[in-house]
């Protein structure tokens, strides 16, 4: 189980991620397998779950790549690696263990905005519904039901905080970070990639309820980076098993929050530890997502 990375040239330490600079254009970025809830790192990682979500992003960022490019170049553990970056010492030295939780992308400049599609009322959105009738401030039916689906996908963009929650930020926020028209195609190809998304994992039995993405600027396009539609990002629910009106069956983070949730934990800093069979399940639930949706083992 990969927690902490120790590699030269650190660039930057994530959540989850552990991102190393290979050269001027390049970057090696390392899904270790540290969980966080509520925006806190827990102190307890979770066995395989970095080997799934390096792998399921590479399998989303090579279906979604005709809608927008994204910074996937391959995995570090792949045949192409020594062809492509032989020389490296960076990349010649890496343990096994860590090439295959790591991808390399290509360098680009992240824009501060976490970029969510909500398909259906749950989490924060439940929540905020439940307090005010509203979603992302807006207005919404007085009859909805925990898990009800929106009649059509709703953009609700937050700033990116490298500390501490998550805030939802306005469209016109939006604006004033990156201009209007950078703004509207950030909500356009957000909601494209979610909407091909829920279309394949629901060929598979999965929901996909909602999901967060993150984009960057290269050589001035918009491309996706970080991971994409991972157990991490995305809330999977068992089609088979939904319905209206209560916390749904799923394969994803929802598990470890729920638990989190029903210790009394106030979502700050420290965290508690998860028990063993928590852990356990959870590494159940992030494997399955992957077989399920990729229809591959891993």
């Amino acid at each position: 189980m990969i927690i902490n990375t120790n590699l030269p040239d650190i660039l930057h330490k994530g959540k989850v991620r552990d991102t190393y600079t290979v050269d001027d254009e390049t970057l090696l970025m390392i899904a270790t397998d540290r969980i966080s809830a509520f925006d806190v790192v827990l102190p307890t990682g979770i066995p395989r779950k970095g080997e799934v979500l390096n792998r399921i992003s590479a399998f989303w960022f090579e279906k979604t790549k005709n809608i927008v490019p994204n910074h996937f170049l391959c995995l570090a553990d792949s045949p192409d690696l020594k062809s492509n970056y032989g020389d490296n010492p960076l990349l010649t030295t890496l343990p096994s263990e860590i090439a295959g939780q790591a991808m390399i992308v290509r360098k680009a400049e992240r824009i501060d905005i976490e970029c969510i599609v909500r398909g259906y009322i749950t989490g924060q959105a439940w929540l905020e519904y439940q307090r005010n009738g509203t979603v992302w401030g807006l207005s919404m039916p007085s009859d909805m039901l925990e898990g009800t689906p929106f009649p059509e996908p709703l953009f609700t963009p937050t700033n990116k905080a490298e500390e501490g929650h998550d805030v939802n930020i306005t469209q016109d926020q939006v604006e004033d970070i990156v201009g209007k028209e950078l703004a509207k195609e950030l909500e356009v190809l957000s909601k494209q990639v979610y909407s091909f998304a829920d279309q394949h994992a629901r060929q598979r039995g999965i929901i996909l309820a909602d999901t967060k993405l993150e984009f960057g600027l290269l050589d001035g396009k918009l491309i996706l980076i970080d991971e994409l539609l991972t157990p991490d990002s995305s809330r999977f629910w068992n089609a088979e098993g939904y319905a209206p009106g209560k916390s749904q069956p799923n394969y994803d983070k929802q598990f470890v929050r729920d638990y989190l949730s029903h210790q009394g934990w106030n979502q700050e800093p420290p965290a508690p530890e998860l028990p063993d069979d928590v852990v356990k399940k959870t590494t159940q639930r992030y494997t399955e997502a992957y077989n399920l949706l990729t229809e591959e083992s891993i």
